[in-house]
């Protein structure tokens, strides 16, 4: 089943007679949009090309502006904030001023904006080596800003950063029942914008998608 219905939960102490139980209390989450099902994500994996990742020479985050602005006052940050958060409120800078938010990959909760970051599902230097740096920049931005795809969501600091720019043979979220939604994810992003994998990144992908 679907990290997205099940993840996010809060446990609750039932009194029954004998003892106390602990059960879990499902509650809504959001996640980012399109996220394809198994069966199309297991498709788009056999379709990506295979290569070895590319050199980072010439790399740089600058290459690839973010965060833009979306609409009125609201960038791109504050539009994956409030996407993902539960009661957000934001003021006239579209900031919000209350709110709070799940970090699938560790399964924390924080309730302060400044202590959420926005994770590139597909890092910015893992595009630039396997594919990107051919890019334009206006084509980089773009891929930095993506709202439509499964590309950004709010997780917290400490598992952003322990994140990095690894792939998925490298690093995968704390939370193993993320790993089905974590994989699909990189997969549909890499289909999109036509990137590369390599050989152990397509291996631990194939693992992600057998806890589906």
């Amino acid at each position: 089943m679907s990290t997205s219905r099940t993840l996010r939960s809060a446990l609750t102490v039932v009194a029954l007679s004998g003892g106390l139980v602990l059960g879990l209390a499902p509650a809504a989450s959001a996640v980012p949009p399109n996220i394809p099902d198994t069966e199309t994500a297991q498709t788009m994996l056999t379709e990506l090309e295979v290569a070895p990742d590319g050199s980072m020479d010439g790399y740089d985050r600058d290459e690839f502006p973010h965060w833009s602005t979306v609409s009125d006052n609201c960038n791109t940050r504050e539009e994956v904030l409030k996407r993902d958060g539960e009661g957000v409120e934001v003021g006239e800078d579209c900031y919000p001023t209350s709110g709070s938010w799940f970090s699938p990959f560790d399964g924390e909760t924080r309730s302060e904006p400044s202590d959420i970051s926005i994770d590139h599902m597909v890092p910015l230097a893992n595009a630039w080596r396997t594919g990107a740096a051919e890019w334009t920049r206006d084509k980089r931005e773009q891929f930095a800003n993506d709202l439509d795809d499964p590309q950004l969501i709010a997780v917290t600091p400490e598992s952003n950063g322990a994140k990095g720019d690894s792939s998925p043979d490298e690093w995968k979220p704390e939370v193993r029942e993320h790993w089905c939604d974590y994989g699909k994810s990189w997969i549909a992003v890499k289909d999109k914008w036509q990137l590369t994998v390599n050989e152990a990144e397509k291996g631990a992908l194939e693992e992600m998608l057998g806890t589906c």
